[in-house]
């Protein structure tokens, strides 16, 4: 296996593990037992972000190019106003 697939597979991973994480935070009604998932997602995600930066830096992943200020914007508005964007 190279390198680049074990680095997608571990960002895969991770990424799947960030969702579960905030899943059980949602789910959870016991304060303790909520605030250690969020330090472990918050901890999964420092390592995502590091590990994408790796992927990044040896050309294993290329980020879309940046949204332009009147995207960004609709996404706002679409979100702070409650309806769907289209």
């Amino acid at each position: 296996m190279q390198e680049k697939d074990m680095v997608s597979d571990i960002l895969a991973g991770t990424k799947a593990s960030i969702e579960s994480y905030t899943k059980a935070i949602t789910e959870c009604a016991n304060q303790q037992l909520r605030s250690t998932f969020q330090q472990l997602r918050n901890e999964a995600e420092q390592f995502q972000y590091q590990l994408f930066q790796i992927a990044e830096q040896k050309g294993y992943y290329v980020p879309a190019p940046p949204a332009n200020q009147n995207d960004i914007q609709q996404v706002k508005s679409g979100l702070s106003g409650g309806t769907a964007m289209k």
